[in-house]
């Protein structure tokens, strides 16, 4: 299994205990067995990393009660019961209170086993939206993703840091692929707002009439809320705002003009318009722009982002490194140039590609960062920005890389460095000085 699941199993005779914790060890499974559900209960809490096999009938809390206590402190763990035989109606009644499935004595273990495998994929689903709902949640974690140090990107955190806290509707814009949808996140997980609901929907993804519906009802009885309504006294981020067509403009704008100020809802509109000859200021109607541009972020192009580029090019390629299992590419001073003067026109996203194909390369022991950002046009040499750069600028970039690279690979180990670097220790430490490098940031 890609990550280990635990099954807890309950049961007060011993054998029994026994005999489904061999076979599910057998299975790969990684248990551990409980004579009580009191016993069991003092180990299991609400994001237990796995799934619960109990008996119903047992001495003392019985198997029903258990349910009942564990659906109480989390709905969705997948607890499978046992049952004996002439008890499937009390199994029936189990399934009704939240339990995952049951197995009837004598049950078959290869049907324990395949129950076992659906359940814990269903938990480490389950796990997953959970730790990613709280990743979104964390504005500090969410503000460390926005990786570099080059001024624009000092200036943009400040920016959310700013605009979260304030009460206004936000219009975010920006070159496609630099990371509006990240920043529309940051801004709900840094303001007051954080611990309620975030609502996002693509403009561009539905016809009209399905996106009214979707925005502002009326929605069939027992469906979800419209999202006017899902996301009060939270947030509504509505993405490819441009897409909007003018009556859903008007009604967009009665909405936010009906709730006054301050508003309960925010927006937080996202363009995605990136014609060279439009903006979105040329989509919207003057009275809707100006409501949800009164407060503006417009994230930085790659290519205006100087050494980050290398910044985010070394900690991309290591984590792909890692995911596939072998090194990451080491950059020379040419290739390093390279990339400081591409055009990136697909931004960070673009680079995230080039950075996975590079490992992939780099696995393989042949291909050039070069053949890699090669124009998709006739021309034989890759595309370079007009922008020319000072060659200190390439220098420094290249430098700082080369001893980010190092510190990391050898754990903040000072002499490591200065051996592997030639460096006096005076000379490293200015240096470090220099480009704002901490030891503590590498241990």
């Amino acid at each position: 299994m890609a990550r280990s699941m635990k099954v807890a199993i309950v049961d007060d005779e011993q054998d029994m205990r026994a005999s489904i914790g061999q076979w599910l060890a057998l299975s790969g499974f990684d248990t551990e067995a409980f004579a009580s559900a009191e016993d069991a209960l003092k180990a299991i809490g609400p994001d237990f990393p796995g799934i619960v096999v109990s008996d119903i009938k047992m001495p003392g809390m019985d198997g029903m009660a258990f349910l009942k206590r564990l659906m109480s402190m989390d709905s969705s763990m997948p607890v499978i019961m046992i049952t004996g035989h002439g008890d499937v109606p009390m199994a029936v009644e189990a399934m009704r209170l939240g339990a995952y499935d049951f197995l009837e004595k004598p049950f078959n273990p290869d049907r324990m086993t395949e129950l076992a495998k659906r359940a814990t994929q269903t938990r480490r689903l389950t796990l997953d939206n959970r730790a990613l709902r709280r990743e979104l949640s964390d504005g500090s974690m969410l503000m460390r993703k926005l990786i570099g140090t080059s001024a624009v990107m000092e200036r943009l955190r400040e920016d959310i840091l700013d605009l979260g806290q304030a009460d206004g509707h936000v219009l975010i814009d920006g070159e496609t692929g630099t990371g509006k949808t990240l920043v529309a996140h940051a801004l709900h997980a840094v303001g007051p707002r954080a611990g309620r609901k975030f609502v996002t929907i693509s403009c561009a993804a539905f016809s009209e009439d399905t996106l009214a519906t979707r925005l502002f009802g009326p929605t069939e009885e027992g469906t979800a809320l419209p999202l006017v309504e899902e996301a009060r006294g939270g947030t509504l981020c509505l993405e490819d705002i441009e897409a909007l067509s003018q009556g859903l403009q008007a009604r967009l704008l009665t909405f936010i003009n009906d709730q006054g100020m301050p508003a309960e809802t925010r927006i937080i509109a996202i363009c995605n318009e990136h014609a060279p000859d439009k903006t979105v200021e040329d989509s919207l109607r003057p009275d809707l722009y100006y409501r949800l541009a009164a407060l503006k972020i417009t994230l930085p192009p790659l290519r205006t982002r100087g050494e980050d580029i290398l910044t985010l090019f070394t900690r991309l390629t290591e984590q792909f490194a890692e995911e596939y299992g072998c090194d990451a590419p080491q950059l020379t001073a040419q290739e390093a140039a390279q990339l400081l003067q591409a055009p990136w026109p697909g931004n960070v996203r673009q680079l995230v590609n080039v950075a996975e194909r590079a490992v992939l390369q780099n696995r393989r022991g042949s291909g050039s960062i070069a053949s890699l950002l090669m124009a998709d046009d006739d021309n034989s040499q890759p595309a370079l920005t007009t922008e020319g750069k000072p060659l200190k600028e390439y220098v420094d970039a290249f430098e700082r890389m080369l001893i980010d690279n190092t510190m990391r690979r050898h754990k903040g180990s000072i002499v490591a460095v200065m051996e592997e670097l030639c460096l006096p220790r005076r000379t490293l430490n200015e240096k470090m000085a220099k480009y704002g490098l901490s030891r503590a940031d590498y241990v």
